[in-house]
């Protein structure tokens, strides 16, 4: 695996399907509805598990279920990932038109960064296998971290990016029909989408922390890792707009989140000692998601008498 053509191939597979999103499904910009979005959703994870079923047959049963895996956990991360956009997009107040356009480049950002991130995680782990133990007791930190954070949101308004970018950047307080940068008296200055979009940016970066570690803990294959990431991130546009209106229902499913990371945390930790096979590690992933997913709905959180703030 991993040889030249496979990922020539894969490459342009993935800038097809991005050409696809942006050409065709997308050509015009719209609000997507939840009935579009839904669409869009089985789309792409049809495409993943039919990239999955091609993985059986041409590299056989392990990486196969090592690219299931490491799809689900990134997918299941990814959920966090949509509860930061909308406190983001609500908070700069961005009209649904214009939400996929920011979602789509910061997707692109995300692929690229990802990807440094994936190699150097790769190649420290082959070459000092210590470091298994260092990403271990991370992802086990981080799990406990999250599962007692409490519901506390980000405040867009206080984040890093945006005083760097208020400091260095001439910023327009306007966009022209969704435009990133505009010209106002001769100067090209940013506008407050492409504000949001460095926001996006930076918060990927920052989630990428916690998922490429636990995908690691399922395969060092870079390959794997990557095709994986890449599929989970691809999709992450539509699930957004899927599960937008509906996402507060799942009450328990950070709780489940936390339990993943610790469990890949405590498996990458004890990796030279006991090795899970990877069908108890996906049975874990899976049998997690879903109890967390039916105690959300079987016991809802009591709605709220006080009106939502972001």
């Amino acid at each position: 695996m991993n040889g030249p053509l496979m990922w020539v191939g894969f490459i342009a597979l993935i800038l097809i399907l991005l050409a696809l999103d942006l050409f065709v499904f997308h050509r015009k910009a719209h609000e997507i509805k939840f009935k579009e979005a839904l669409l869009l959703s089985v789309f792409w994870i049809a495409v993943a598990l039919l990239f999955n079923v091609g993985l059986y047959f041409y590299e056989g049963k392990v990486k196969a279920m090592e690219f299931l895996a490491g799809y689900l956990i990134e997918k299941s991360l990814s959920v966090d990932n949509l509860f930061v956009f909308i406190v983001i997009f609500s908070y700069y107040k961005v009209e649904a038109t214009y939400q996929h356009k920011i979602l789509f480049w910061g997707i692109v950002g995300a692929l690229v960064m990802r990807a440094v991130f994936i190699l150097a995680g790769v190649t420290l782990i082959h070459k000092f296998e210590w470091m298994t133990y260092i990403f271990g007791f991370f992802l086990v930190y981080t799990g406990f971290k999250m599962a007692f954070a409490g519901d506390s949101e980000m405040d867009p308004s206080k984040t890093l990016v945006l005083k760097v970018a208020k400091k260095f950047l001439p910023m327009a307080d306007y966009h022209d029909k969704g435009s990133f940068f505009v010209k106002h008296h001769g100067k090209w200055m940013v506008t407050p989408l492409f504000i949001v979009l460095l926001i996006v940016e930076t918060t990927d970066v920052v989630f990428a922390v916690d998922s490429i570690p636990a995908i690691l803990s399922i395969s060092t294959d870079s390959f794997i890792v990557f095709s994986s990431n890449v599929f989970a991130i691809l999709g992450l546009r539509a699930l957004y707009f899927a599960l937008a209106g509906v996402m507060k229902m799942f009450r328990y499913l950070k709780i489940g989140l936390s339990i993943i990371l610790a469990f890949v945390g405590v498996k990458m930790i004890i990796t030279h000692y006991h090795k899970f096979s990877i069908g108890t590690s996906l049975g874990v992933v899976m049998g997690v998601l879903l109890l967390s997913i039916l105690a959300s709905l079987a016991f809802p959180k009591k709605a709220s008498h006080n009106p939502a703030k972001y």
